[in-house]
């Protein structure tokens, strides 16, 4: 890294913090703690190595690893060199993650032990007749010798050499949605700087905080959620490459940790755990849940134990964070998912006619501002498709309040018409939530001869409790329209869910189909 880089690349966080607090500790990962100092060493030597070895600015580094203080050093050695770091989830199967690694085209995959063999396995699976190098990750592996790099498939480096500009693309993330075809979201320097910077003026952070992480590495959210706002102002991250509630309620209290960021299963497992009750949680002033919408019994339960826990929302494309509700805030917005973030703007635009939605309303959610994306890796029509006139269009539908408050109701293609009415899933689910009996739900809308779409119902029963079908039909219908309610509801042991905490809706629907098929039998 020289001083022409600009203002705004990450690749100097490291540096700027190990100049003020060198012994200071940047992670704790698995009980060993890495200092700045430390950091800032092995992030410069690996930035190098890329550099003698032949990396061109723009080459991509894939990496299929858990999250780990190696997968830092890597993170901030690419940003360092003009590389982009492209984290792949290992939960995938071969199949899927060769499809990502064709359309990534990295200049090299960095694996570790636990996933060597399903790299190789993806690999071959992509048929390319030069394979893509691989290296084990860390100080014994990539930091120590690297393989030449591979100059993919579309020829010359996406970038020419010179130093590490701030729209310089630093992070490339595949989106967790059930499309198809895979898409790859790629952030800049810029995009993520931006991003961290309004996430500091809403959830302050300095030098003090110990910031627990549990989101996977290859979700945007497990670098622009706190950790990298934490790098960048001195505070310590513990990474956890699972979620144990047990474990995580030992760390919280052992390791003083001060803020953290999860999906709503995390918090229910937490709230469920024997140990939850009598847990020490003073050092835990705040929490952010995201991913999906979060019950609202389920937050008051935190707030009961003096944690601030307050829903967020954003989206992979925005980098990922669009709207918070304030900690200070957080017991009278039970619910909602908030005001925009600082640098970024929203706005509410009718689903049909796209005219703008104005004051209290709703309508599909359209964002900007300096954190947004700069595009889906190779495919300029699905990013064409998402913008509108320089707005981010979401595909997702809100409402807004009088006062400026946004609550998210439901994807816009997951709303389904019955009867030639709108019926949100989201909305329903968090009615059925509300039965003591129901661990979990989800709700969609199957095709009907006579109301065009109605409403099928997936629950799954909490453990040692009694329901049925028509009791819970009727617990829809005391609390919601007509054309709301399920028309029917199906017991099942398990939803699927995507990696990051997601219903699998399209899974979810087979399933529906599947069991009203049965019923019909």
């Amino acid at each position: 890294m020289t001083f022409q880089d600009g203002p705004h690349t990450l690749g100097r966080w490291p540096a700027d913090r190990a100049r003020l607090h060198p012994d200071r500790v940047a992670v704790v990962d698995r009980g060993v703690e890495l200092t700045y100092a430390e950091l800032e060493r092995r992030a410069r030597t690996l930035a190098r190595a890329f550099a003698r070895a032949g990396y061109a600015r723009g080459d991509r580094v894939a990496t299929l690893v858990g999250n780990s203080a190696d997968h830092v050093v890597a993170f901030f050695a690419c940003a360092r060199a003009g590389l982009v770091l492209v984290p792949l989830s290992w939960r995938l199967t071969s199949a899927e993650l060769a499809d990502q690694l064709v359309l990534a085209d990295p200049a090299v995959l960095l694996v570790e032990e636990e996933t060597a063999t399903l790299a190789r396995t993806a690999l071959a699976r992509t048929g390319e007749t030069v394979p893509v190098p691989t290296a084990y990750l860390g100080e014994d592996g990539a930091e120590r010798a690297l393989p030449a790099p591979r100059h993919g498939s579309q020829g010359a480096p996406a970038l020419p050499a010179g130093p590490v500009a701030d729209d310089d693309p630093v992070l490339m993330v595949f989106t967790s949605g059930s499309s198809a075809r895979p898409k790859a979201a790629v952030l800049s320097h810029a995009s993520c700087y931006w991003t961290n910077l309004s996430l500091s003026r809403t959830l302050e952070l300095d030098e003090s905080d110990v910031v627990l992480s549990v989101m996977p590495q290859f979700h945007v959210g497990g670098w622009n959620v706190q950790p990298l706002l934490a790098w960048w102002t001195g505070a310590t991250v513990v990474l956890e490459r699972g979620f144990d509630p047990g474990r995580v309620l030992r760390l919280v209290e052992e390791r003083r940790v001060t803020t953290m960021m999860g999906v709503p299963t995390h918090y229910a497992r937490l709230a469920d755990h024997p140990r939850f009750g009598m847990a020490d949680f003073i050092s835990l002033r705040s929490a952010v849940v995201g991913g999906a919408p979060m019950p609202a019994p389920l937050l008051r339960i935190f707030h009961a134990r003096g944690v601030a826990l307050t829903q967020g929302y954003g989206l992979t494309e925005a980098g990922p964070n669009v709207l918070c509700v304030p900690p200070r805030e957080a017991l009278d917005r039970v619910g909602w998912a908030g005001v925009p973030y600082p640098h970024v703007d929203v706005r509410l635009a009718d689903p049909v006619t796209g005219e703008e939605v104005a004051g209290a309303g709703s309508g599909e959610l359209l964002v900007r501002g300096p954190g947004m994306f700069t595009g889906y890796f190779r495919d300029p029509e699905a990013t064409a498709a998402v913008w509108r006139d320089g707005w981010l269009a979401t595909g997702d539908v809100a409402v807004r309040d009088a006062s400026g408050y946004l609550r998210i109701v439901d994807r816009l293609r997951n709303i389904f018409i019955s009867g030639g009415e709108n019926v949100a899933p989201a909305e329903v689910e968090a009615v059925l939530q509300t039965h003591p009996a129901v661990e979990d739900v989800v709700v969609v809308g199957v095709p009907d001869e006579r109301w065009g779409e109605r409403g099928v119902a997936l629950v799954v029963r909490r453990a040692g409790t009694v329901t049925d079908e028509t009791e819970l039909i009727e617990h829809c219908r005391e609390r919601l329209a007509p054309f709301k309610v399920p028309s029917s509801v199906h017991l099942v042991t398990a939803l699927p869910y995507l990696s990051v905490g997601k219903v699998a809706r399209e899974q979810a629907l087979r399933a529906a189909l599947a069991a009203e098929e049965l019923e019909t039998r």
